[in-house]
């Protein structure tokens, strides 16, 4: 591609996700633990990333400020009642509150990594923010401009490159989640999380019980199933 090929866990579409920038040790780290994030796309950077910005909700309040899934309608789409973060400081604490998200560390606009998708990926699938978080750095956020033109990217991506029919990415509304580990991706798939993947695999068909909602874009649906 376009995507290294080193990637040996998850799925090869998802693990494109789970490693975005690695030996960045003086990155600045967000989450409330520090500095200001910084975006990939210059002009489209995201503030604020303490507690109680304008548009920050919390685990315990959700609601607070428009934040976590605070604005969707109670007949929404599946699409619309996904968590929707606003800050990458948001969805580093809410991803945090099920699987190991601490410290966030910001990925510089530019950086060349060894894996993960590359600046023409994330420019089309309008990527403006990203970050590894966990102490190994195995998962990472990325912040989404226009949610579908992610889907329709991630659609042709999984296309051109296959991999595990059963595997995609975690997404919320504005924000998509992947990591090395399957463990991670499916703590996010609970109920109680909220999140949903995105599975582009033509032909794909999930056990009954599990959930198998419309994407975005045609060809791509929004499920709680995962295998790796």
């Amino acid at each position: 591609m376009r995507f290294k090929p080193l990637i040996v866990t998850v799925t090869a579409a998802t693990a494109l996700f789970s490693l975005t920038g690695c030996g960045g040790g003086d990155n600045p780290t967000l989450g409330g633990i520090g500095g200001d994030s910084v975006a990939a796309g210059g002009d489209n950077a995201y503030n604020g990333t303490g507690d109680g910005g304008p548009n920050e909700g919390t685990l315990e309040n959700p609601t607070k400020n428009g934040g976590v899934n605070g604005n969707a309608p109670k007949d929404g789409t599946a699409f619309q009642k996904l968590p929707k973060a606003a800050t990458m400081a948001a969805a580093a604490r809410f991803v945090n509150g099920f699987t190991d998200c601490d410290p966030i560390k910001v990925v510089p606009a530019g950086a060349s990594p060894s894996t993960g998708p590359d600046e023409k990926f994330l420019k089309s699938a309008t990527v403006v923010e990203r970050g590894t978080c966990g102490s190994r750095g195995r998962t990472s956020i990325y912040m989404i401009k226009d949610a579908k033109a992610f889907q329709t990217a991630f659609k042709a991506e999984t296309a051109a490159h296959g991999g595990n029919p059963n595997g995609g990415i975690v997404i919320g509304q504005d924000f998509a989640m992947g990591s090395e580990s399957s463990d991670a991706m499916s703590s996010l798939l609970k109920p109680q999380a909220g999140l949903l993947m995105l599975n582009c695999h033509e032909g794909f068909t999930a056990p009954s019980g599990y959930r198998k909602e419309p994407a975005l874009v045609k060809g791509c649906v929004l499920t709680d199933y995962y295998v790796d």
